[in-house]
C-alpha cells in the first residue's frame, strides 16, 4: 500500500513507531498530488519546498529523542478560511488575493503543536458560502465535491492528504464528506475554537474534521478541542478523550432513531431506497420517529439569522468590493439587511427550546439516523443542496457523516447521524459500532444503492 493511502491513525502510528518517516509520508502526499490534482483541483496553496522542510524538521526532532506529539508528521490540509502564518489565506475570492496573515487561526496553531505537517491550503467556495470553487468530485470530476469545504474533502478522498479541517455554517463539512466518500465531523458548537478564521455567524459557525475512519475524525477532533479565550463560545473545561472512547466497545448495543426530519420530501428515489434497506438491516435497533411539527420552521430560522449575519460580517466587503462577488452571495447579505430584529431575535431564541426538544429521543437513542444530503453529487454548476444538514447546525450538536453506501452509478451516499449537544464522544463511538457492524471500513461500496458488501448477512441487534 502506498503511504498516502493510509487512514490518518495509520500514518500517525507509523511515524512514531518509526516505520517510515514524515518525510516519505509527505513526499508520497506530493507524489500523489502531482498526479491527481490537474483533475481535481483541491488545492488553493501549496508550496512542495515548505511541506518537505516541516516533514524534515518532523523527523529531526524524532531522531533527536524529543516527545512527539500524537500528529507528529503527519500531513493535512486546510480550508483556505483558516489563517495560516506562514501561507497565504484568501477566503475563496479575489478581493483577498495575497492576504498573508500574521499568525495561525487557533485551530492551525494546534495541530502545529500536536506535530502535524501544514501540508497546504485547501480550496474554499467564495467566502465559505454556495458559488462553487474549481475542485472536482474524486469519483466523477463531472460532479461536484459540495461546499464550502470542497478541497479538504476532495484532498482526503482522493488519497492527497490523510486528514483535513474545515467549516460548517450550513452543510459545509457533512456534505463534501458525503459527496466525497469520505468521514466528515462536525462537533458540537463551541467545542473547537474559531478564532483566526472567517466569521460568517458566531451562532452558526463549527470547525469539523475530515478522515478515512472514525477513529481518524476523532483523533483530529481530541487535538483541535478546547478553550480558547479569543473564542468566546470555547468553555474551559476537560477535554473528552475522544479517541479511546471512539474505540470502544457500547455498553449495549446502540439503538437509531430514524428521523425523516421535516425535509424528507427533498430525499431522492435512490436515498429514500438505500435508506429502507439501511433500516431493514438494522431490524429492531432502529425505529423511525417524528420530530414534530415545532422543528417545521428551524430551516427559516436559520436562513434568518445566517443572513443576518453576514451581512453585518461581510459588510465592508459588500461595501467596497460589491459588484465583484457572486450574485448569489451578494443576494444573501442583501437579504440580511432586510430582515427585521425582532424576527433575528426569535431565531436565536429558538435553539434551546428545541435542544430540550430532543432530549426524550437521546434518551432512549444513541444517536438519530437520517441523510447527510438529498442524493449523491449533482453536477459542477452547484455545491449541493445542505438541506439535511440545516437543522442539526441551526441546533449546534455534533454530526458524522459514514460513507457506507453509494448510488447506482458509484457515487457515494452518506448516512448522517447526528447526537445529543455535548455528547460528541459517544456519537463517535456509536458511528464506529455501526461501520464495524456493517462490515465496512469505511470504504465506497462499488455499486448500488445498498450497504458495503457483507453488511446485509445479518441484522444488527
Amino acid at each position: 500500500m502506498s503511504l498516502c493511502a493510509l487512514r490518518l491513525t495509520e500514518a500517525a502510528a507509523g511515524i512514531r513507531e518509526g516505520r517510515f518517516s514524515s518525510v516519505e509520508l509527505v513526499g508520497d502526499c506530493l507524489k500523489r498530488i502531482d498526479e491527481v490534482d490537474h483533475d481535481i483541483h483541491a488545492w488553493a496553496f501549496l508550496d512542495r519546498d515548505h511541506a518537505m522542510r516541516q516533514a524534515e524538521a518532523a523527523d529531526d526532532h524524532r531522531k533527536h529523542g524529543k516527545a512527539v506529539g500524537p500528529l507528529h508528521g503527519v500531513p493535512l490540509g486546510i480550508k483556505d478560511i483558516f489563517d495560516t502564518g506562514d501561507m497565504p489565506t484568501e477566503f475563496g475570492s479575489d478581493l483577498w488575493a495575497g492576504r498573508t496573515p500574521r499568525r495561525d487561526a487557533a485551530a492551525v496553531a494546534r495541530l502545529r503543536a500536536a506535530g502535524a505537517v501544514i501540508l497546504g491550503k485547501t480550496v474554499t467556495t467564495e467566502y465559505a458560502y454556495y458559488n462553487p470553487g474549481k475542485t472536482r468530485n474524486p469519483h466523477n470530476t463531472a460532479h461536484t465535491p459540495g461546499g464550502s469545504s470542497s478541497g479538504s474533502a476532495a484532498a482526503v478522498a482522493a488519497l492527497m492528504a490523510p486528514g483535513a479541517i474545515g467549516s460548517q455554517t450550513n452543510g459545509s463539512v457533512i456534505r463534501p464528506a458525503a459527496f466525497c466518500g469520505v468521514v466528515g465531523f462536525k462537533p458540537t458548537h463551541g467545542l473547537i475554537p474559531r478564532s483566526g478564521a472567517l466569521e460568517l455567524s458566531r451562532t452558526l459557525d463549527h470547525v469539523g474534521v475530515f478522515g478515512r475512519s472514525v477513529e481518524d475524525v476523532a483523533l483530529l477532533a481530541e487535538v483541535l478541542v478546547g478553550f480558547d479565550q479569543e473564542d468566546p463560545d470555547t468553555r474551559p473545561v476537560a477535554c473528552p478523550p475522544f479517541t479511546a472512547v471512539a474505540a470502544s466497545e457500547p455498553p449495549l448495543p446502540p439503538r437509531f432513531a430514524f428521523v425523516h426530519s421535516p425535509v424528507w420530501d427533498q430525499a431522492e428515489p435512490v436515498t429514500r431506497d438505500a435508506f429502507a434497506e439501511l433500516i431493514e438491516i438494522l431490524g429492531d435497533a432502529s425505529s423511525e420517529v417524528e420530530l414534530g411539527p415545532r422543528f417545521a420552521k428551524a430551516v427559516d430560522m436559520h436562513g434568518i439569522i445566517m443572513e443576518v449575519d453576514m451581512a453585518h460580517n461581510l459588510r465592508r466587503d459588500y461595501e467596497r468590493g460589491g459588484d465583484r462577488l457572486s450574485t448569489r452571495l451578494r443576494q444573501a447579505i442583501e437579504r440580511g439587511r432586510t430582515h427585521l430584529a425582532v424576527d433575528y431575535c426569535n431565531a436565536l431564541s429558538g435553539i434551546a427550546p428545541l435542544n430540550q426538544a430532543l432530549d426524550h429521543i437521546f434518551d432512549e437513542y444513541d444517536a438519530i439516523l437520517t441523510p447527510a444530503a438529498p442524493g449523491a453529487a449533482p453536477g459542477i454548476e452547484t455545491t449541493g443542496n445542505p438541506i439535511f444538514c440545516t437543522l442539526w447546525t441551526y441546533l449546534g450538536v455534533p454530526a458524522i457523516s459514514l460513507p457506507l453506501m453509494s448510488s447506482e452509478t458509484g457515487l457515494p451516499l452518506g448516512v448522517q447521524l447526528v447526537g445529543r449537544r455535548g455528547n460528541d464522544a459517544r456519537l463517535l463511538r456509536t458511528a464506529h459500532w455501526l461501520v464495524t457492524a456493517s462490515g465496512t471500513r469505511c470504504k465506497v461500496p462499488s455499486a448500488g444503492a445498498k450497504l458495503a458488501p457483507g453488511a446485509a448477512k445479518r441484522k444488527m441487534r
